[in-house]
């Protein structure tokens, strides 16, 4: 065998396979012309539609969510102002209440550094006082 004659065999080989692999390429794109890549095209067209309509839709949702949440918010801030006010109104009463209870313990604590001279004096009052609690009348809430 010369080498021309390898060569040849070589060459009825690999012709051979392209007739083959030619066979099965066409066998292929008869599977496609046969309504397989309509079908594709099909399935896309309306996967494609049943998109922009989800797409439309969470746009809208999103829209009035945005509007919602921006209503929540303010009513929420004006909340927080209101909370201020009455915690305002809170504190400024909570330091009369103090205050009060300073003066009140203020007054007190004379009449307990000095409690022999209020004895003497009430000892000498208690006949008019005695006189003065029957002529009162007793408040409704007392009895």
């Amino acid at each position: 065998m010369t080498f021309s004659v390898l060569t040849n065999i070589a060459t009825m080989i690999l012709c051979i396979a392209v007739l083959i692999q030619t066979v099965r390429l066409m066998r292929a794109l008869d599977a496609v012309k046969g309504g397989v890549l309509t079908d594709v095209v099909t399935a896309l067209d309306t996967s494609t539609n049943q998109a922009r309509q989800v797409l439309g839709n969470l746009t809208a949702l999103l829209r009035c969510d945005v509007a919602e949440t921006t209503r929540t918010l303010s009513d929420g801030k004006a909340m927080i102002e209101e909370l201020a006010v009455m915690t305002g109104i809170a504190n400024a009463v909570a330091e009369r209440i103090v205050d009060a209870a300073d003066v009140g313990k203020r007054d007190r604590i004379p009449a307990v550094a000095a409690p022999a001279r209020k004895r003497d004096r009430s000892a000498a009052a208690a006949p008019a006082a005695k006189t003065s609690d029957a002529a009162a009348p007793v408040p409704a809430a007392l009895t």
